[in-house]
């Protein structure tokens, strides 16, 4: 799992472009971890959907999530599955779950956050960071949550909501170990370019952060 730029294809977000093209581009962006993230089909429907890209991103060696519904995920033999506060506990989804499969947990406040260290799951997105569309009502966390949160697990943090390869440094800087992205991939001209974008952002605050902790 390298959750340093976590793409989240979500088809709302696509505003009807093509997901499987929009994951092509993704790879060859260099992105290394993929969620796809559907609100409104049921499973059945979605399922020949998430076989595809879950394919795809096997054939690639990249990680593949599915949000919310556990069944789609064992269904279709992805790497793990994502839950947020709404959806089934970690307690009650790990046994579900496949041997080895990924579990992430979706946070908004310091203590939900806390929780979810205790919960056996595998990385902890820490939301929203900034201002987003995709999530309009959610109250903003921002990077100064993610400050709070990293002295006290050691499991892989996650900024979301809301970042653009302008502030992503922000959100590295604060302690996190990768950042998920919804429209500042899915909903680009050029979602290739803006992976590599935000990857070269992501490397560049890695870089800056190294520098300043030697001095």
């Amino acid at each position: 799992m390298d959750p340093t730029l976590y793409v989240i294809l979500d088809r709302v977000a696509a505003r009807g472009r093509d997901l499987d093209e929009i994951l092509a581009a993704t790879l060859e962006g260099g992105c290394r971890m993929v969620q796809l993230r559907e609100k409104e089909w049921p499973s059945g429907r979605l399922l020949p959907l998430a076989e595809r890209l879950g394919g795809r991103c096997r054939r690639a060696g990249v990680t593949f999530i599915v949000n919310d519904r556990v069944d789609l995920a064992v269904a279709v033999g992805a790497d793990g599955v994502h839950l947020g506060q709404d959806d089934l506990p970690p307690r009650a989804a790990r046994p579900l779950l496949r041997p080895g499969m990924i579990l992430g947990r979706s946070t908004h406040t310091l203590v939900q956050a806390t929780r979810a260290r205790d919960e056996a799951v595998d990385y902890v997105a820490v939301g929203s960071m900034f201002e987003t569309a995709t999530k309009p009502d959610f109250e903003l966390a921002g990077p100064d949550l993610l400050r709070r949160i990293r002295p006290l697990t050691p499991l892989p943090l996650v900024g979301i909501g809301g970042i653009t390869h302008a502030n992503v440094g922000d959100v590295i800087r604060a302690g996190a170990d990768g950042v998920a992205v919804i429209s500042a991939v899915c909903g680009a001209p050029d979602p290739a370019a803006a992976t590599r974008r935000l990857l070269a952002a992501i490397r560049e605050a890695r870089d800056l952060t190294a520098r300043t902790r030697r001095l």
